[in-house]
C-alpha cells in the first residue's frame, strides 16, 4: 500500500479552510485503498513528516507556510514526493503582487494595478489621488499573499481607499491595488503535469457584493454554475490563456485560475490558486465531477502526478 501523509491545517488565516480539505482528501484516500495519516502542521512537530517518512505528501495546507512553496523546500530536501506545484511556482502564485508581473510579462491580460509596500507607505511616497485618477473607480485593495479573499477591499470613492489599505496592511507588508473589473467571474481548473487537462468552465456567483470568505464557505451564499452562462468565444479565450498560464508559471499537479470578464467580453486573470480548495463546497471537486471524476478519482489523480514527478 501506498503510504499517504495529508498536511493540514497549520499556521495561516485560512487554518479552518485547510482542515476541512484535508478531512475530505483523507476520506478520499482511506475509500481508495491508501495508507493515510494526516498532520496538522505547526513548528513543534514539522520532525514528525522525517519520522513519518511517507510514500508521498498530499499538501491540503492553505495561505502561508503551506501554499507559499516553504513546505514545498522542506520536502524537497527530505526527498519526499508532494502534491501540487514546487518551491518556485509556489512562492510566485502566492504573491499576487508578482503573479501580476509575470502575467504582464508573459502577455496575459491582467486588471491595471500598482502595488505599494508598507514601508514606502508609511514614509508617504506613494500619491493616492494620482492611483485613483490613473486606474479609475472602483478599486480593489488586496494583502499581496493571503487567500480566500482574505484582506481583499473593494473601494468605491476616493475616501475609501485610505482605511483599505490600511486595513489590508493588517495582514501583509505589500498591497496590490487593481482596476475593478465588472462583469462575470470565471474559473478554470487544471490538472496535470507536463499535460494538464482543462476541466469544464465555472462562472462563479455569490450573494455578497464579491466573492468573499463568507461567500466561498457559508452553504447558500454562492452558485457554481456549469456550463459557465459566457460565449463560446469567451469559454474559448479562458482555456486558451489557463494553458498558457499553467506553462509559463510551470505549474504542476492541480492549480485554479480565476478571471474576471469585463463588458467586452475580455478576460482578464485574477489570481493562481495553487493549492486550490479540497471541501464540500470548493471549486475544483465541483469542475471534476461536471467532468466525469468523483472526488475519491480526483484525489488519487493527484497523488499519481506526485508520484510521477
Amino acid at each position: 500500500m501506498i503510504s499517504v501523509l495529508v498536511l493540514m491545517g497549520g499556521l495561516s488565516e485560512e487554518r479552518e479552510v485547510s482542515l476541512k480539505s484535508g478531512a475530505g482528501v483523507y476520506d478520499a484516500l482511506k475509500k481508495s485503498g491508501y495508507q493515510a495519516k494526516t498532520l496538522d502542521l505547526s513548528r513543534e512537530n514539522l520532525g514528525k513528516i522525517k519520522d513519518i517518512s511517507p510514500d508521498v505528501v498530499f499538501i491540503a495546507l492553505h495561505g502561508k507556510y503551506g501554499e507559499d512553496g516553504t513546505v514545498q523546500g522542506y520536502l524537497d530536501i527530505l526527498g519526499i514526493p508532494y502534491t501540487g506545484s514546487g518551491v518556485e511556482t509556489s512562492a510566485i502564485c502566492m504573491n499576487k503582487g508578482t503573479t501580476k508581473k509575470i502575467l504582464c510579462y508573459e502577455g496575459i491580460p491582467t486588471a491595471d494595478f500598482v502595488i505599494i509596500t508598507k514601508y514606502k507607505y508609511r514614509k508617504n511616497q506613494y500619491n493616492l489621488s494620482e492611483m485613483v485618477i490613473e486606474l479609475g473607480l472602483p478599486l480593489v485593495v488586496k494583502a499581496a499573499t493571503q487567500g480566500s479573499s482574505i484582506g481583499v477591499y473593494i473601494v468605491k470613492t476616493a475616501e475609501e481607499l485610505e482605511s483599505a489599505i490600511e486595513e489590508a496592511f493588517k495582514y501583509d507588508q505589500e498591497v496590490v491595488i487593481e482596476k475593478f473589473i465588472q462583469g462575470p467571474q470565471l474559473t478554470v481548473a487544471i490538472i496535470g503535469n507536463e499535460e494538464p487537462q482543462i476541466l469544464p468552465v465555472i462562472e462563479i456567483t455569490a450573494a455578497n457584493e464579491f466573492y468573499d470568505y463568507e461567500s466561498k464557505y457559508t452553504p447558500g451564499m454562492c452558485e457554481h454554475i456549469i456550463p459557465a452562462r459566457v460565449s463560446e468565444s469567451v469559454n474559448a479565450k479562458v482555456i486558451e490563456i489557463s494553458k498558457k498560464v499553467y506553462t509559463s508559471f510551470k505549474c504542476r499537479g492541480y492549480v485554479r485560475v480565476d478571471f474576471m470578464i469585463d463588458k467586452d467580453e475580455n478576460p482578464y486573470v485574477l489570481e493562481i490558486n495553487t493549492i486550490p480548495g479540497m471541501t464540500a463546497m470548493s471549486l475544483v471537486p465541483d469542475a471534476a465531477r461536471a467532468a466525469g471524476l468523483s472526488y475519491e478519482e480526483l484525489v488519487d489523480r493527484i497523488v499519481c502526478l506526485a508520484l510521477q514527478k
